[in-house]
């Protein structure tokens, strides 16, 4: 089962404060989140998804998307959130969970698939963000240790508790699965990929009628 955990929206990216406002930070949060459902949709013969949230922007595109909602009222973070998610997995006999968090825009299908596909039959798969700190989607099969993706210096801590396990444990770089958006500099990278994903339409929409974004995340 895939698992995506959204944190409440309407407080989202708070380290772009330097460059983009409240009200702009949850559009971006949403476009990206939306990306995200989009690649996971277009995945043939994909898992069940479910978005682990009680954000009303992510409910409602669950319900658009005819995935499930798992509620997540009391917001611990993501870290708390799939711990929950996985619990209720576990206790419906689910086999694997793939954790993809809600921030990279980039996702494909067929990174998606890849992880899968290299998938070992007890066990996990690690993908890294591009700083090789966070991790930024998380295989495991059955349930392992406790690894949840997007955490800041997450990778390391993921890998050497994959591995304390004695099971198998697979590290793939990919590439649009690596770049999340956490800092300005982010931005710019997003809007320099080629592709026209809803995040990199609004991000190159806002620097065309804002020049000083673009000015702001240069000096990054």
């Amino acid at each position: 089962m895939i698992l995506v955990p959204v944190k409440n929206l309407s407080g989202a990216k708070q380290r772009l404060a330097a460059v983009l406002d409240q009200p702009a930070r949850t559009t971006l949060a949403q476009a990206m989140l939306h990306d995200v459902v989009a690649a996971i949709d277009s995945w043939e013969r994909r898992p069940a998804c479910a978005l682990v949230t009680s954000d009303p922007f992510a409910v409602d595109l669950a319900k658009e998307y005819a995935l499930e909602v798992i509620p997540d009222p009391a917001n611990p973070g993501e870290t708390g959130a799939i711990e929950m998610a996985t619990q209720i997995c576990v206790a419906r006999g689910v086999e694997s969970t793939l954790i993809v968090p809600a921030d990279i825009p980039l996702i494909t299908a067929n990174e998606l698939e890849q992880i899968v596909a290299q998938a070992p039959d007890a066990g996990s798969v690690l993908v890294p963000a591009a700083d090789g700190r966070g991790t930024n989607a998380a295989f495991r099969r059955p349930r392992i240790c406790s690894l949840c993706a997007s955490e800041t210096t997450s990778f390391k801590p993921h890998l050497a508790a994959a591995r304390a396990t004695g099971k198998a444990c697979t590290v793939l770089q990919l590439p649009s699965i690596a770049l999340d958006v956490d800092n300005p500099a982010d931005l710019r990278e997003v809007m320099q990929r080629p592709g026209e994903s809803r995040t990199q339409r609004l991000l190159r929409r806002w620097m065309l009628d804002h020049p000083t974004l673009a000015t702001r995340t240069e000096g990054i």
